[in-house]
């Protein structure tokens, strides 16, 4: 072995060329091995594969939050910053080694492709943009480029509700991710989310959610672009600009290339194009991206890992120096760093950190992740608090850390209130994972998870709830798939619309209502399926209502026609009053034959109901048809559905009009059959439709008069009310007392009979304008002479039947009424006919 040289070899290539899956085979094929990913999401994936094949005694998990390492470990996936290099292992593979050159984060990947080696194979994988330099950093190393297995294509731009099925969109912040996600929530029933922030437990969840293909569309940050392998056939991106960390700057063409590589597995072709607002991409830009042909590296970021911890001063002069080798540069300022520079200008740290020792525990102090990102002094005070703990008792006291770690597991609030506990548990959860900075570490790092998993669970619920709707999805899925027969779908026989198991709404005689929490596009989207589902059920209905008995439908006060109870027609405007049309409610699920079909049955039903209803009114017609003399006046008053207000007949035919039930009377000629309810109610629904007009509520039954109503013109006289001051009379009733009131002072006036106003149904203030109404007057009694009345008599009330008012005395002129005189009814016109 004493000759032997350990193999460093680098697999470059486009996504989707397999280098994860051969380091994997790689790293389980030697006795011992470590591989680094860019993100613990990645760290967790992998070490899941890793278990279900090697067990979980034998394989760890090390990333900054979280470290489960069993005491037989061989095998560990980890993240590139928490990879243990002080074992001694077989193999060593570092992943997306191009991220050398990321300002933030490339000094740790650097360092790796400096330092980290295995004993026996060091693989580094990445994009052939590194080529490059890493021969001349690492001349030893041997590349191997990996072809792309399957073939990338620029679709160009398509909206949003147009993308494919299967298709990843991608945002460049959460507010931009949410907005998406619930656009494609209503025009496409959902989708998963994927952010940095998440998670493993929350990615996971969303993931399946898309793999299970229980949505077809998937909203996501460039996170996505770091190995995270899915069954996406499209990426679209929904911008092409993002916030660095440090300022706003468009993606570089390797960027897009490593995001649009998602598209596509396996053999299987893979498109990207743009969405939403996104600027187009120039013709050079897709070539470069469709080719795989990059401007390769010149700098990868640097930072010294040859620290002196003589003092706080020389600790930072190594951390700023420069590299020395051509290719290196010194990248963004970390968090660690900042934070180390945010403490060193305190009194009061640096008075503690005088020695080597203290030196170092405050910068293993600054180096907790800053997840949070707040942009304020939060994390250095805490950072200074553990440095302070650390120093003065060598572990962080118990309690303080139960305090922290219980508050966190609170899963009320909103989607970005539980992102942020999710970051607050993860630097808890790296400061339990430091077993020399707490006691009982396996319990607080069990703490820690429990809450994070109660959060990640509430999270991924929260996200379901807001940009997921699994029966809009599945039935989006059907149909996109142009498969009809494939689409479930049935009406209950409650009517009920169940689509792929889903109720989606019921129909109402033969219009389709949607479920009362579908809306907007959503709508649509239903109206979609429920097309399909109802394409057999309204010739069922219309056959139905062809054979059902009359007593199946109803006609309502509004015009409607009833079938079961739902409205299906209205009456319109036809050739007569007693002949409506009938027009079929608006349904887009009946065609011209179906809607004549239901037309004439219905036109039946209401021939019935008004010949049913109207019996008295046409067998008095049918009466007249022998009597030549009463035909043209009954004819006029059938046109008039029973009620011929101010006609003039011959006092001849009265006797023979009364014979066959109608009365001629002061005001009006008509059928007192038809002042009843229930032919009063159909009166009044044919003359809103014959009238176009609206029809407001109908008097109750057995009233006899009301305040005058606020009718459409020339309601009140069809309907057989006479209008009369402030009240309005039931004709009969008016007819009645009216004629009572002439006889009884057809020869001189008399008495006004008790209860006058009673039998009206009106009151004692209302009775002068209601007789006026009636043409009569009432007038004062003393105005009339001793000759008429004899001597005047308090209290006396008498009624005049005259063919002109009274004339008062030259010397007591006319009175206005009131309640201390005394009162007469005079007949001041005749309004009969004559």
């Amino acid at each position: 072995m004493s000759g032997f040289a350990p193999r460093v070899k680098a697999v470059l290539g486009p996504t989707n060329t397999g280098k994860t899956h051969l380091a994997i085979d790689r790293l389980l094929g030697h006795a011992s091995g470590i591989i680094g990913f860019p993100l613990r999401l990645l760290a967790r994936e992998n070490y899941d594969r890793m278990v279900a094949i090697k067990g979980v005694r034998h394989v760890a998990l090390i990333t900054g939050e979280e470290k489960i390492v069993p005491p037989e470990a061989r095998w560990f996936s980890c993240t590139v910053e928490a990879m243990p290099l002080d074992r001694q292992v077989e193999f060593i593979a570092v992943d997306e080694i191009q991220l050398c050159a990321d300002a933030d984060r490339g000094h740790v990947f650097t360092d790796r492709l400096l330092h980290a080696r295995g004993m026996v194979e060091t693989m580094f994988l990445g994009a052939e943009t590194i080529r490059k330099l890493l021969k001349r950093l690492v001349p030893e190393a041997e590349i191997e480029t990996r072809p792309r297995l399957s073939q990338l294509t620029f679709t160009g731009a398509t909206k949003l509700s147009r993308l494919p099925p299967r298709s990843a969109i991608v945002a460049f912040s959460a507010a931009e991710v949410y907005a998406i996600a619930e656009a494609v929530r209503s025009r496409r029933g959902g989708c998963a989310v994927v952010m940095g922030r998440l998670s493993p437990r929350t990615r996971n969840a969303q993931v399946a959610l898309y793999q299970d293909k229980e949505v077809d569309f998937l909203v996501a940050t460039d996170a996505i672009g770091m190995g995270l392998n899915m069954d996406v056939d499209h990426v679209a991106f929904a911008g092409l600009s993002k916030f660095d960390g440090h300022r706003p700057r468009p993606l570089t063409a390797a960027e897009i290339a490593q995001i649009a590589g998602r598209a596509g597995r396996g053999m299987r072709d893979g498109t990207f194009g743009t969405t939403g607002p996104c600027r187009p991409l120039t013709e050079e830009l897709v070539a470069a991206v469709e080719a795989h042909a990059f401007e390769p590296l010149e700098q990868l970021a640097w930072r010294n890992s040859s620290l002196d911890f003589t003092s706080i001063e020389t600790l930072l002069a190594s951390l700023l120096s420069s590299p020395e080798r051509q290719g290196l540069t010194r990248g963004h300022d970390a968090s660690d760093l900042l934070t180390l520079i945010g403490l060193s200008g305190d009194a009061a740290i640096r008075a503690r950190a005088r020695s080597p020792r203290a030196v170092r525990m405050l910068w293993d102090a600054c180096q907790i992740p800053d997840f949070r990102k707040l942009a304020t002094d939060a994390h250095s005070k805490l950072c200074a608090r553990v440095f302070q703990h650390l120093l003065d008792d060598g572990v962080l006291p118990e309690d303080w850390v139960a305090a922290q770690i219980a508050v966190l597991g609170r899963t009320d609030g909103d989607i970005d209130t539980l992102m942020q506990r999710l970051a607050d548990v993860r630097i808890w959860a790296y400061i339990a994972a430091r077993a020399d900075w707490v006691r009982h570490a396996l319990v607080w790092q069990g703490r820690a998870r429990e809450a994070e998993d109660l959060l990640s669970d509430a999270l991924h619920e929260k996200l379901m709830a807001r940009f997921v709707d699994r029966r809009a999805a599945r039935i989006t899925r059907s149909l996109d798939a142009g498969e009809p027969a494939g689409l479930m779908s049935a009406v209950t026989s409650s009517g009920e619309v169940v689509v792929e198991g889903h109720t989606v709404g019921r129909i109402d005689g033969f219009r389709f209502e949607p479920d009362a929490s579908i809306g907007g596009s959503d709508k649509r989207l239903v109206l979609r399926a429920a097309r399909r589902a109802l394409g057999g059920e309204m010739p069922r209905r219309v056959a139905l209502v062809q054979a059902a008995p009359d007593a199946a439908f109803a006609l309502q006060p509004d015009g409607a026609i009833t079938w079961l109870g739902a409205p299906i027609a209205r009456l319109r405007q036809g050739s007569a009053l007693l002949a409506p049309a009938i027009e079929i409610i608006d349904s887009e699920f009946l065609d011209g034959t179906q809607r004549e079909t239901l037309r004439a049955r219905l036109a039946r039903t209401i021939e019935t109901i008004i010949a049913h209803e109207l019996t008295p009114l046409f067998a008095a017609a049918d009466a007249a048809l022998s009597r030549p003399e009463l035909r043209g006046i009954v004819h006029r008053l059938t046109e008039q559905a029973g009620i011929l207000p101010a006609a003039t007949i011959d006092a001849a035919l009265r006797p023979e009009l009364r014979r066959i039930g109608i009365r001629a009377g002061c005001f009006a000629i008509y059928l007192p059959a038809m002042l009843k309810p229930r032919p009063a109610r159909l009166r009044a629904t044919l003359w809103a439709a014959w009238r176009k007009r609206w029809l407001p509520p109908l008097p109750a039954p057995g009233l006899i008069s009301m305040t005058s109503p606020d009718w459409p013109d020339g309601l009140a006289t069809f309907m057989g009310w006479l209008e009369c001051g402030p009240r309005a009379i039931r004709l009969d009733i008016a007819e009645r007392i009216a004629a009572d009131l002439r006889y009884t002072a057809r020869r001189r006036p008399v008495p006004v009979p008790a209860g006058l106003a009673s039998r009206l149904g009106i009151s004692q203030d209302d009775l002068g304008p209601v007789l006026n109404g009636l043409g009569l007057r009432l007038l004062a009694a003393e105005i009339l002479d001793d000759a008429v009345f004899g001597p005047p008599q308090p209290a006396r009330i008498a009624i005049a039947a005259q063919r002109k008012p009274a004339a008062a005395p030259p010397d007591q002129p006319v009175r206005t009424p009131n309640p201390d005189h005394p009162f007469a009814v005079l007949a001041s016109y005749r309004r009969e006919a004559s």
